[in-house]
C-alpha cells in the first residue's frame, strides 16, 4: 500500500459561497482556513495547495462574542516609533472585510503556500460578488453542531 500524494495540477478546486450574517468570527475563520488548506479532503497533502476557493458575502454582519467590539485592538507597525491601533468596532466601520481576512490569515501556514491559499479567499462586505461565472455552491460554515452545544 502506498501513501497518496497529490500533485499540484491534479486537484480540481471547487468554489463555495458562504454567508457571514450573524456568524462568530473565530468559528467562521477556522472553518474557512480548513477549506482553504484542503484539510476537508481525504487527498490532503501538506506541501500542495489542495484547497478550494471561498467567496464570503455580508462580511459586515459578522459577530464577536462578549465585549470584543470595544476591547479587541488591531495593531500594526507603520515604520515610525510606536504602533498604530484601532478597535474592532472602528475596523468594522472602515474596512469590514479585513476583520475576517486577518483572522483567517493567522490560521494559515506562514509561508509562500499560505499566501497562495489566502488569495483563494474572496471577501465582500455586502451581499453582491462578481464570481457568478464560477457558480459557487452555498456552504454552511461557522455553525456549531447540535451535539457540541450545551
Amino acid at each position: 500500500m502506498k501513501t497518496y500524494m497529490a500533485k499540484p495540477g491534479e486537484v480540481d478546486q471547487k468554489w463555495w459561497l458562504v454567508d457571514g450574517t450573524d456568524q462568530i468570527v473565530g468559528r467562521l475563520a477556522s472553518d474557512l482556513a480548513v477549506v482553504l488548506m484542503g484539510k476537508h479532503r481525504p487527498t490532503y497533502t501538506p506541501h500542495v495547495d489542495t484547497g478550494d476557493f471561498v467567496v464570503v458575502v455580508n462580511a459586515e454582519k459578522v459577530a464577536f462574542t462578549g465585549k470584543k467590539w470595544d476591547q479587541k485592538q488591531y495593531t500594526w507597525y507603520t515604520g515610525y516609533p510606536g504602533q498604530r491601533s484601532i478597535t474592532a468596532e472602528d475596523r468594522l466601520a472602515r474596512r469590514p472585510e479585513l476583520i475576517l481576512r486577518e483572522a483567517v490569515r493567522r490560521m494559515l501556514p506562514k509561508n509562500k503556500l499560505g499566501v497562495k491559499m489566502l488569495d483563494k479567499l474572496k471577501i465582500y462586505a455586502g451581499g453582491d460578488h462578481p464570481h457568478q461565472a464560477q457558480r459557487p455552491e452555498p456552504k454552511e460554515m461557522g455553525k456549531r453542531l447540535a451535539s457540541q452545544e450545551g
